[in-house]
């Protein structure tokens, strides 16, 4: 069956790719006033006072005074606890499995082994349909097999939390080990494949290599970043319990829809059976999807038939959990005298599991930040048993950055060229590889106004110059890009009652950056009514949507959903206008909200209330649910969210000790929606984007696959005393293709942040550091 069904799936992908590669095309020679984002969204001229204000979170209060409810914090009646023990070994076989004295053990309801777990399905790995949300397609506690290091071998549920834990301390187990492949190295002798991340992941335009080798000036290296992990404040969770054949999960989840749909087919059910909820989540940064541990929840309460709940230790997210994954990268840059790019190369390898579909896309950016003569871009994936690798804020990008952006400031010195002055000699008219043109691309003017705001005109050209006692000062310069996405499935309902108050439903999440503020905001501008006029529901499966908060897209397909919800609700009102209504006759698409109804966009005075038009209709209230166009305009324009970081460093001269005395990041994504919630986040990617730089990496142990340090005591995180105040400004030029002007911001901040300390780093010292993170045995 699992043979039929992996072709199956091979068909439905092909047919998919195909079908999308026809509307790709259609949509490149289609007139714009045809496309979504043809004619500019209202609100980027009619901002109504409320788009960018800094307005305070409006669950802020709930989370302060703790009722907030995240996912452990449901209550069920009846409610068991979980634990997991995990496989010591990367792969074989378990040999023997005592449970006997766990099961004996005070409190204990149920020990659930491959042995008594109920049949389940395949999980349907993420990116190989539209609702798979799976972190891997492998079978869940079916059999005695294993996968990888860390791969749960056996759930406890017990009375307290306290007695499952040491419940799992008392079950023994032995294994038949069979030779796995841990080494990354070994991985690459045993052959590499092309990687596919929504298509191969592979550009090539000219001959690179021809024009590398005939350029005058050019640089070419090898930069490599480790693996690390997801730390999310709020540990994996879920409380769950079945009802029947229905299953109701609180989760602590960035895809609520994708995780209904996907156990819907694990365990053979209709995804309706399964409503799965998640109105608060304590940050997700692409690795809060469906793990193991939410299917083993729910295998588990099926069996003990009581709700159950799971929380994952910090120890048992390192081993269920997938991160970012390893890369090795070379990049080589040449370019003519007058700092011109006549090539760019950026190929290498990542490593993977056959059991999922992420690729770390390292070459995203190269594709579109400069406009070079030739390119060469290519991503290779080398198979190892080891835990999926996963998203992790802005995959590819991340970590892609560091190589790219590390090499223009080595060729800049190569050239003796301001690394700003490079850069905006390499602005391309248009995408350099893919020849759409820009929606909206201002990198040059962040680049202006972060140069000028940080002080860049001060820095020392020659490394070393600058020193204040025992510490060498620096500065360095980096450039980010992350992509605007609506991705498809958007929806939203709206309900409008004879008082004028509008609530909105979407099945999206809010993960603490403000979500439903700024939807909040965002809809009572586009309807014309004040803040606590509108109520935005999240965070339930069972709202209109399959909405991900991931690819900094969410806020792209709720503005999207809810503009056309709009649309169809000026319609309905239309139709219930009586003749005497100083809006009568007047076409949807002329009429705007404003002070709680409908007005003339051109003549404000033409203006009828919402509790006017429903009373005369004899309307208590009225609602519309309508799903968002197809995200066409992605298609037809470049659209890029771009950044300009600025940091300076001290480096110690004898511990080689680097410290982050000041950082800036100018960023570029188009209209600002909320100027408290933007900085946020903006300071949030900056703040990880130094973790990449100088700290993270997972201690991998190559000889059994094993991961070394699965706390925060041993993987480091930057702490408030790594981080001085973070500087960051923005554009706020609109992008007029894209609902309310806006582009995303969740994940641009993380980007270019690993070149920028590098190379501030090099100015400083004169040491170029190829591989993260920069710790100080490197600079010694």
């Amino acid at each position: 069956m699992s043979v039929v069904k992996d072709l199956k799936q091979t068909v439905q992908g092909a047919m998919q790719g195909a079908m999308q590669g026809v509307m790709a095309k259609a949509a490149q020679v289609a007139p714009e006033s045809w496309l979504p984002g043809g004619r500019p969204d209202i609100l980027i001229e009619h901002r109504n006072g409320l788009i960018g204000a800094p307005v305070s979170r409006l669950d802020g209060s709930l989370k302060v005074r703790g009722k907030a409810e995240f996912a452990a914090e449901f209550p069920m009646k009846n409610m068991v606890y979980s634990a997991l023990a995990f496989s010591t070994i990367a792969k074989g076989r378990i040999a023997t499995l005592d449970t006997a004295e766990a099961e004996a053990a005070d409190g204990v309801v149920l020990v659930m082994t491959y042995r008594n777990a109920p049949r389940m399905a395949r999980p349907p790995a993420l990116m190989t349909g539209d609702k798979a949300g799976a972190g891997d397609d492998l079978p869940v506690m079916q059999d005695e097999c294993i996968h990888w290091n860390g791969q749960p071998i056996a759930v406890v549920l017990a009375e307290t939390q306290e007695q499952a834990d040491y419940a799992k301390s008392l079950i023994h187990v032995t294994y038949d080990v069979e030779t796995a492949t841990t080494s990354f190295a070994q991985a690459r002798e045993n052959g590499t494949e092309q990687g596919t991340f929504m298509g191969p992941l592979l550009t090539e335009i000219g001959d690179a290599d021809v024009a590398l080798a005939a350029a005058p000036i050019k640089v070419d290296q090898v930069y490599r970043t480790p693996r690390q992990n997801h730390n999310a404040l709020e540990l994996h969770a879920a409380t769950l319990a079945w009802e029947g054949e229905r299953l109701l999960v609180h989760d602590s989840s960035q895809g609520v829809t994708l995780v209904a749909w996907s156990l819907g087919q694990i365990f053979g059910i209709e995804e309706n059976q399964v409503q799965v909820t998640s109105p608060f989540v304590g940050g997700g940064f692409g690795g809060k999807f469906l793990w193991q541990h939410q299917t083993l929840a729910a295998a588990a309460a099926k069996l003990a038939k009581r709700p159950v709940r799971i929380t994952l230790s910090r120890e048992g997210v390192y081993r269920v959990v997938g991160g970012r994954t390893i890369t090795e990268q070379r990049i080589a840059i040449g370019a003519d005298l007058d700092g011109h790019f006549k090539a760019v190369i950026q190929t290498g390898t990542v490593a993977m599991t056959r059991h999922n579909a992420l690729p770390e896309p390292f070459i995203s950016s190269a594709r579109h930040a400069y406009g070079a003569e030739t390119f060469k871009l290519r991503v290779e994936v080398a198979y190892m048993d080891m835990l999926a690798n996963t998203f992790m804020r802005a995959p590819g990008e991340a970590v892609g950055t560091f190589a790219l952006e590390s090499a223009v400031d080595e060729l800049a010195v190569a050239l003796g060229i301001d690394p700003i002055e490079l850069r905006a000699r390499n602005e391309p008219e248009k995408d350099p590889t893919s020849g759409l043109p820009f929606a909206s691309r201002n990198i040059v003017e962040a680049f202006r106004q972060g140069a000028e705001r940080f002080g860049w005109s001060k820095r020392q050209t020659t490394p070393g110059e600058t020193r204040q006692g025992d510490w060498l000062v620096g500065m360095g310069c980096a450039s980010g890009s992350y992509p605007y996405s609506r991705a498809p499935g958007g929806a939203a309902r709206i309900t409008l009652t004879q008082a004028g108050h509008a609530t909105i439903y979407v099945a999206a999440h809010e993960m603490g950056m403000g979500t439903a503020t700024v939807h909040t905001q965002v809809s009572a501008a586009r309807l014309g009514l004040e803040l606590d006029q509108v109520t935005f529901i999240l965070g339930d499966s069972t709202l209109p949507g399959n909405v991900m908060a991931a690819g900094s897209g969410q806020t792209a397909v709720i503005g999207g959903s809810v503009m056309a919800a709009q649309q169809a609700l000026v319609a309905e009102l239309l139709k219930l206008l009586q003749k005497d209504s100083p809006l009568a006759g007047l076409k949807a698409e002329q009429l705007l909200g404003l002070n709680g109804g409908l007005a003339k966009a051109d003549e404000p005075e033409r203006h009828e209330t919402y509790s006017s038009i429903l009373t005369r209709a004899g309307k208590d209230e009225i609602t519309v649910e309508t799903d968002a166009p197809p995200p066409l305009e992605s298609m037809h324009w470049c659209m890029y969210s771009h950044c300009a970081q600025f940091c300076e460093v001290g480096v110690h001269v004898v511990t080689g000790e680097t410290r982050i005395r000041r950082f800036l990041g100018s960023f570029d994504c188009g209209r600002i929606l909320n100027a408290k919630t933007a900085a946020s986040q903006f300071r949030g990617s900056i703040i990880m984007g130094l973790g990449l730089a100088l700290m993270e990496e997972t201690q991998f142990d190559e000889r059994n696959g094993r991961i070394m340090n699965p706390s925060l005591a041993e993987y480091h995180i930057p702490v408030h005393m790594d981080v001085p105040e973070l500087d960051v400004i923005w554009t706020d030029i609109p992008d007029p293709h894209a609902p309310m002007g806006a582009h995303g911001v969740g994940e641009i901040g993380v980007t270019g942040v690993g070149a920028a300390v590098a190379n501030a780093i090099y100015n400083a010292t004169g040491k170029r550091i190829r591989d993260l993170p920069i710790t100080l045995d490197k600079l010694m």
